[in-house]
C-alpha cells in the first residue's frame, strides 16, 4: 500500500506536495508504526483502536485527494481497495484479540501494509 501511495502522491500538484500530499504520507507512516507498535505491546486494544482510526483517516484523505482531482478515479480505485483490504485484516485482528490477552499480529498485516496488496492490484 505504501509503495502505491507514493506513486500515486508523485501525480499530485506542486501546491499540494507540501500540504494534502505531506499529510497523506504522514498518515500512512502513522499506520505503520502503530502495525509494528501492535505487534510488540501485551495489551493491544487501545492501539488497534488507535490503528482503525488512522485507515479511517486516510481514506478519508484518499477521497478528498480524489474528490479535488488530484488522484484518477482508477488509482483512487486501486488505493481504496488496498486500504479497505487492510482495515479488514485490522478489524479481524481487533475481533480475535477479544478475549486474548497476547495474539500477535499476521505476517500478512505488516507485509500489505508495505508491499503486499500493490503487487496483486496492478
Amino acid at each position: 500500500m505504501m509503495k502505491y501511495g507514493y506513486t500515486c502522491l508523485r501525480q499530485f500538484p506542486k501546491s499540494e506536495r507540501h500540504t494534502l500530499s505531506a499529510e497523506i504520507r504522514q498518515t500512512m507512516y502513522e499506520i505503520d508504526k502503530l502495525i509494528i507498535r501492535s505487534q510488540k505491546r501485551y495489551f493491544k486494544k487501545n492501539t488497534l483502536q488507535d490503528l482503525d482510526i488512522e485507515i479511517a483517516h486516510l481514506m478519508t484523505k484518499i477521497r478528498l485527494a480524489k474528490e479535488l482531482g488530484f488522484l484518477p478515479f482508477k488509482k483512487y480505485e486501486n488505493w481504496s481497495k488496498m486500504v479497505i483490504e487492510l482495515g479488514k485484516m485490522v478489524g479481524g485482528w481487533i475481533k480475535s484479540s477479544q478475549g486474548h490477552s497476547r495474539l500477535s499480529v499476521a505476517p500478512s498485516v505488516v507485509a500489505t501494509a508495505t508491499t503486499g496488496l500493490s503487487a496483486r492490484v496492478h
